[in-house]
């Protein structure tokens, strides 16, 4: 099993920083929501805390409040190209250091939060705008997962 013992703090900060940045991505790929879609990333956490036991790293991951310095990236288009980078970075340490199983477990995490944010407002008329889509999308490839 692995754990926050097994990075340096770098490398966990990428992997704590990996879900809320996800979650970002999406609420900023369309406009309006974003009261009840960072509730709906918030609620992802809180429901992960109560599967407690199935993945230690998840586990650790989810003990903590989901952080993201908004100040960090002034726009939307400040934040895709670092924001998907951190999710490329976090993806590539985890293959390095936790098991395969852990690595789908983060990646699954963070994807049905993606999903879970784009769901909660609908834009357009749509539960999932294609901008949101196209977001998730590009999450999972940035994860190396296949597309949602």
């Amino acid at each position: 099993m692995t754990g926050k013992s097994d990075f340096i703090e770098e490398e966990w900060q990428l992997v704590l920083e990996g879900p809320p940045i996800a979650g970002m991505l999406v609420l900023t790929a369309a406009g309006g929501g974003s009261f009840r879609e960072s509730f709906a990333l918030a609620k992802a956490y809180s429901e992960a805390r109560q599967q407690h036991g199935e993945s230690e790293l998840l586990d650790e991951i989810v003990s903590t409040k989901p952080v993201f310095d908004r100040k960090r990236y002034g726009s939307a288009e400040e934040l895709r190209g670092p924001g998907l980078q951190a999710l490329r970075d976090a993806a590539a340490v985890l293959e390095a250091k936790a098991t395969p199983a852990e690595l789908d477990a983060y990646r699954n995490f963070v994807l049905g939060l993606a999903k879970r944010v784009a769901e909660a407002h609908k834009e357009g008329g749509q539960q999932v705008s294609p901008a949101e889509q196209e977001a998730i999308d590009t999450v999972a490839a940035s994860l190396g997962a296949p597309a949602a």
